[in-house]
């Protein structure tokens, strides 16, 4: 239905004039009819007093498909760090009232956790900053101090907060339900491998390495990193120098090697490596990965001219291989460029 046509259906829903509807918005009757009669449009800038006008989203003006609303929804938080209210239960009931349909049931729950994500997001800077001054204020008191480490995922001591069992036994569910699923697999490993569990680990990964779909280089970086995880250093470095011989231009055996020697606090060798592997990336557009991995990595040495610098090419490449242009992750990134050359 043409906008003019829905906004005539509204009215008289309303039970409202043309005239009753302009003078609520301060314009001429006239202007009401061209609208319901398509010879002309209303601006745009009015949209949002017609939605408020009628009790409806600007969304419920036009006739969209789920698809189209669906995509609205996700660009919208790509976009902004942080929704209104309004616009964040407009998004929450829409998306609710999309669950009883198998065919858009998929879309609303991802777009569901995306949206609560989204706002756990700008809580969680909004907590970190006010969780910061008030241990600033107080250096020597706890109190603030666990909720920095939730909103910033920080460091635990205690191993009963730290350590990830809750995430393991989703992960063996899910392996169990999916047996083929080579993603079920990874996220226990990784779960298994930051908890130093290497007896189940290496019992997943010989289930994993049987599956048709595996792939040589990503058992084998899962094998290196067991071995770190059981401290037989020696072995788990050959594992990875051997994978690096063998597939010395294949950028995703480049980027493990450097992700392997960053985590040891080899940060010269993972510099090369992250280097190489974003040089050797056959993919356009790029990810930032590499790139951020090296701007970490200067951050860690106290270089944080160089890290500002490594800003500039990710910003670059969000910009010229992205087309990002008011993006939150360019802004973000922007951000950190400035807060990186304030410390140089």
């Amino acid at each position: 239905m043409e906008l003019g046509k829905k906004i005539k259906q509204l009215r008289l829903k309303a039970k409202l004039t043309q005239e009753q509807l302009a003078e609520k918005l301060g314009i001429g009757a006239q202007s009401v009819s061209k609208w319901e009669n398509s010879v002309a449009m209303p601006d745009i800038t009015a949209l949002p007093l017609i939605a408020e006008i009628f009790g409806v989203s600007i969304d419920d003006m036009f006739d969209l498909t789920a698809e189209q609303r669906f995509n609205r929804i996700e660009n919208r938080m790509d976009v902004e760090e942080e929704l209104t209210q309004d616009v964040f239960w407009e998004y929450e009931e829409f998306l609710k009232s999309q669950l009883s349909s198998d065919e858009n049931k998929k879309r609303a729950t991802e777009l569901l956790a995306y949206l609560y994500w989204h706002r756990m997001e700008t809580y969680a800077r909004k907590t970190s900053r006010y969780a910061k001054e008030a241990i600033r204020l107080s250096p020597n008191e706890k109190g603030c101090q666990w909720m920095l480490q939730k909103s910033e995922g920080h460091a635990a001591w205690d191993w009963n907060i730290s350590n990830h069992t809750a995430a393991v036994e989703f992960y063996q569910e899910l392996a169990r339900d999916n047996p083929d699923s080579l993603m079920c697999c990874y996220y226990l490993l990784d779960n298994l491998i930051a908890d130093r569990r290497a007896d189940e680990a290496e019992k997943v990964l010989e289930r994993m390495c049987a599956m048709k779909n595996s792939r040589h280089v990503t058992n084998e970086v899962y094998r290196a990193h067991i071995a770190l995880a059981c401290f037989d250093e020696a072995a788990a470095d050959g594992i990875i120098e051997n994978l690096v011989r063998d597939n010395g231009d294949d950028s995703v055996t480049l980027f493990e090697a450097a992700q392997y020697y960053a985590k040891k606090c080899d940060y010269e060798k993972a510099i090369e490596y992250y280097e190489r592997s974003f040089a050797n990336e056959p993919r356009r557009p790029r990810f930032q990965d590499e790139l951020m991995g090296i701007a970490d990595i200067y951050q860690v040495m106290g270089d944080y001219k160089k890290a500002a610098e490594t800003y500039d090419r990710i910003i670059d490449l969000l910009e010229n291989e992205w087309g990002l242009t008011e993006e939150t992750e360019l802004q973000d990134a922007r951000r950190i460029k400035a807060r990186l050359l304030e410390k140089a």
